[in-house]
């Protein structure tokens, strides 16, 4: 049995002067962030991912057992390969599986089956979870919260890849298991996310499409709670 973990000082970020200033200035800047399809094939260096990739995993997680693996994928061969299976499911679900309501709700973006970005982005990170933890250094392999702990890795994931400059997209083609033996995972990893990374494509253009005021996605304790 592990010993109790050990306790260090926390070390703070300074703080701000202005926290509501600086709380608005990254509201600011994420809220430039965009869903990209339109992308340039110019060249990403791989140490941007590995920043990135770092970045996501600062996410907490259940017992702190990070059930994530992100692979990252440039190879010209496997993104073609990655394309041509999810285009299969695709073609699937735009033609049987997704609803009438879906695909009308889907129509104001203009998305088919065809994913060409997912050969042109210099980048592919498949984000994967973790059903069991393999770790030596860890005495159980019992996971906790899982599709919670890699969700905020994610966004975490989204934001590091707009703070460097480039442009994403989260793409889930549905199912998504021909990720996992295209890329050789083992079984207790299942796909989460396929997100293309790079720069934007010259001229590139996203919908016009607006974010939820404030007032529709806060409220403040309960309804008629004192002020």
């Amino acid at each position: 049995m592990k010993d109790s973990q050990d306790f260090i000082p926390y070390e703070s970020i300074d703080q701000p002067e202005d926290p509501v200033a600086a709380a608005g200035q990254f509201h600011a800047f994420m809220d430039q962030r965009r869903s990209v399809r339109e992308f340039s094939d110019k060249p990403v260096p791989r140490e941007v991912i590995e920043h990135v990739i770092r970045a996501a995993g600062t996410a907490p997680s259940g017992a702190n057992k990070q059930p994530w693996m992100f692979v990252a994928v440039q190879d010209p061969a496997l993104k073609k390969e990655i394309r041509i299976a999810a285009e299969a499911e695709e073609l699937e679900f735009y033609g049987r599986r997704a609803s009438e309501t879906w695909l009308k709700d889907l129509q104001p973006f203009g998305t088919d089956e065809h994913k060409p970005f997912l050969e042109i982005a210099p980048w592919l990170i498949v984000v994967f979870k973790c059903m069991k933890d393999i770790s030596p250094e860890t005495d159980s392999e019992q996971v906790y919260y899982v599709n919670e702990s890699v969700g905020i890795a994610a966004g975490l994931l989204l934001a590091a890849i707009h703070h460097a400059g480039l442009v994403a997209l989260t793409h889930t083609p549905s199912p998504m298991k021909f990720l996992g033996p295209i890329l050789q995972r083992p079984e207790h990893e299942r796909p989460y996310l396929l997100i293309p990374v790079g720069w934007p494509a010259e001229g590139c253009k996203v919908p016009d499409l607006h974010r939820k005021p404030l007032e529709e996605i806060m409220v403040v304790d309960r309804p008629g709670a004192a002020p």
